[in-house]
């Protein structure tokens, strides 16, 4: 997104009720891609490239694409449109109807190419004495390579046009050829001022013969032949792809891709398959489609696509934040072992970059770029600028150890992890308080400080992973001229046996929780803040308790490597009877407590007194990640329960399935894309970024445990319903 785009929206926008002007907005239409290149095709048909932190071009920020007889164009945004995913691919279909005729278009991203297909249909029922051969496709499309506007120049070709400034080259093509091309000068200053929005594309201006050449934007005349044409885009960067080669791909593509079922095979490549015998499959083919999608050739994850890249009323979304990225890593682990989707590769690319990611202190920074892994904009940094730990969100580290724990013991092959677990376990040691707590850092939501219940849930789970996994970890393993650049991580000043020593540490942090305990409310707070005062708000961050709990209680059960089962809850470091029933109290009340409904919609508040991006409504916004947590939360504590054959467990498991429904297909919560947007207005309208990574990955997750361990549940659910 450009500046000139930015300010265009705001005019636009300025004032809408649901709608925050200056964003590039994703909640209608879908992606395709999953293989380096990101390309948004929106409900009316426009394609945009989102693609930048994944791959580091830019490409396109604008297109419209018309039908055109003679001089008149219809353009395909102005007319009724339907729109779908074909099958389990990222192929989009998207059907135009006009008033000379139907267009077909079949959209496809394939690595650093975008093939539009095109098929026009005028058929017998009352299109306005039409010939199909005065007929032709015109496409405008704006290119900003290198993410430049300016300082922009086109190179023509017989069979397609360049757009370059110095590094990225960006070219567009026809199968048919280009029967008139013409460039375009962006929006001029007195356009940017004027109080009106500017219609672009624009007549030809015989009076600017250089807008031909100089700019980014190009407006093409595409002819049909048999009533098909097809256009394709190429982003490449001139120190790996000459003209001739980018060309040649092109030519290739359109050879090799000449129909929807050839695209459609193509588009299928980025996705896992899913068995047919999977549950709620429909469901788990969205959330693998989603996750391929957001991710970079490296493995790491944009949160969601950057709606805002100027960040007019957020910091961005198109970055890797490693709490995000390592609890979907951990889900899709989980998912994957129940479902058997082969996720093989997932699992160590993951493993890897969090492994290449690690800093000398055993932390991970705030956010990355994915693409390589390199520092990104933040506000969590301290650690790198030798703060107090106040701007560091500790969560993050505590949520890839845990995630680095379990691959390590399902087999994942990434070298240097142990070297890098043991890293991580001295940094979460220097950052664990004399009293079992996390120091005073930064939260999930990254919009308060203070000493946090999610936050100690995460180092809970942490070192209860690494007890768990940890057999064969040792001291020695940790390269002194590598790491060692606190004290915390000489090698001489740790334990002789870590996996020990992380017990000891669970056993701490689990005894320490009960500081946070609020009798009154009947729940876990929020947290303490810098000033020593209890905040006993409900947050939906606060239900990662569950999952924390099943790891901890798993220590007194035997259930890590090597490890003889424990005699049930009265074992050595397994959930005692008191803090299982402040657990469920925690959990109903947190769930109960967000819980919000209206007309439309119905799920989980992020927690309470949440003010962020309400526009004109008074309460707070309902969320997909609050209510998917909420549903994997009651799962989680639905399996406790049932180890101990509590009835209360059947109540956990009809919670679970009913927060569920809300962000399943079907549900108020699941947009007909399928995707789940971040947050809801109150009268149905989604809003941020969408898809948005976290609830899909927690959405599988719970798919998967509850079809896994409380099958039993299962016709008493239905027979409820």
């Amino acid at each position: 997104m450009q500046l000139r785009d930015a300010l265009d929206d705001y005019k636009r926008n300025t004032g809408h009720a649901t709608r925050f002007p200056g964003e590039r907005r994703t909640v209608t239409g879908r992606f395709s891609g999953g293989d380096g290149r990101l390309v948004h095709v929106a409900g009316d048909g426009e394609l945009r490239d989102f693609g930048y932190p994944l791959t580091g071009r830019t490409g396109l920020v604008r297109s419209r694409v018309g039908l055109a007889v003679g001089d008149e164009i219809a353009w395909l945004d102005e007319v009724p449109t339907e729109q779908r995913y074909v099958g389990d691919t990222t192929l989009i279909e998207t059907v135009h109807e006009t008033d000379h005729g139907t267009v077909t278009r079949h959209d496809a991203t394939i690595g650093d190419a975008h093939l539009t297909r095109a098929s026009v249909d005028v058929g017998d029922d009352g299109h306005a004495n039409v010939d199909p051969a005065d007929l032709s496709l015109v496409v405008y499309a704006r290119f900003a390579p290198d993410g430049r506007d300016d300082r922009v120049g086109q190179l023509r070709y017989d069979d397609a046009v360049e757009v370059y400034h110095a590094d990225e080259r960006d070219f567009l093509a026809s199968d048919t050829g280009l029967a008139d091309l013409r460039g375009q000068l962006p929006a001029t200053f007195p356009e940017l001022l004027d109080d009106a929005p500017t219609d672009l594309p624009r007549d030809r201006d015989g009076d600017r013969y250089e807008e031909e050449r100089l700019s980014g934007e190009v407006i093409a005349d595409v002819p049909f032949e048999e009533g098909v044409a097809t256009v394709g885009t190429l982003l490449t960067d001139r120190e790996e792809t000459t003209r001739e080669a980018a060309r040649e791909r092109l030519a290739a593509l359109f050879a090799e891709l000449d129909s929807p079922d050839a695209l459609a095979a193509a588009a299928g490549e980025t996705i896992p398959a899913v068995p047919e015998s999977v549950p709620a499959r429909e469901s788990v083919v969205a959330d693998l489609r989603v996750l391929s999608l957001l991710s970079a050739e490296s493995g790491l994850r944009i949160a969601g696509p950057d709606f805002d890249p100027f960040y007019s009323t957020s910091g961005g979304y198109g970055y890797t934040w490693f709490r995000d990225d390592a609890e979907i890593s951990t889900f899709a682990l989980d998912a994957d072992d129940r479902l058997g989707l082969g996720l093989d590769d997932w699992h160590a690319r993951s493993a890897e970059m969090y492994v290449a990611t690690q800093r000398p202190d055993g932390s991970w920074p705030h956010r990355v770029w994915p693409r390589n892994g390199a520092l990104a904009p933040g506000w969590a940094n301290a650690r790198i600028e030798d703060g107090p730990d106040v701007d560091y969100q500790a969560d993050q580290t505590g949520s890839v150890i845990a995630y680095l724990a379990q691959a390590r013991a399902a087999g994942v092959d990434a070298e240097g992890l142990d070297e890098t677990l043991v890293a991580a376990l001295a940094g979460l040691d220097e950052t664990l308080a004399d009293d079992g707590r996390p120091v005073v850092c930064q939260n999930a939501w990254e919009d308060s400080a203070g000493r946090f219940a999610h936050t100690t849930a995460t180092f809970l789970e942490a070192y209860s992973e690494l007890a768990l996994h940890g057999d064969g970890l040792e001291a020695a393993a940790l390269d002194a001229d590598a790491f060692g650049s606190t004290a915390a991580l000489d090698p001489a000043a740790l334990p002789d046996d870590l996996a020990a020593h992380a017990r000891d540490q669970a056993a701490r942090v689990y005894d320490a929780l009960d500081d946070l305990w609020v009798p009154e409310r009947g729940c876990y707070a929020l947290r303490e803040t810098a000033e020593g005062a209890i905040d006993d708000r409900l947050d939906s961050s606060t239900l990662s308790l569950a999952s924390a709990h099943r790891s901890f209680d798993a220590l007194g059960r035997g259930d890590g490597e090597g490890g003889e089962r424990g005699d049930g809850a009265d074992a050595p470091g397994a959930v005692d009877d008191e803090r299982l029933d402040r657990l469920v109290s925690h959990v109903e009340t947190v769930v109960d407590g967000l819980a919000h409904e209206s007309d439309e919609i119905a799920g989980l508040i992020r927690y309470e007194g949440d003010g962020w991006r309400r526009a004109g409504q008074r309460s707070e916004k309902v969320w997909t990640v609050s209510t998917a947590w909420g549903a994997n939360a009651c799962a989680e504590l639905a399996v406790l329960l049932a180890d101990r054959e509590d009835p209360r467990a059947a109540e956990m498991v009809e919670n679970a399935r009913e927060l569920l429904a809300h962000v399943s297909p079907g549900g108020s919560l699941c947009e007909p894309t399928t995707y789940l947007p971040e947050q809801f207005f109150d009268d149905g309208t989604p809003d941020s970024a969408t898809p948005l990574g976290w609830p899909h990955a927690i959405r599988l997750a719970t798919v998967a445990l509850l079809d896994d361990e409380l099958p039993q549940f299962a016709d008493r659910v239905a027979a409820d319903d």
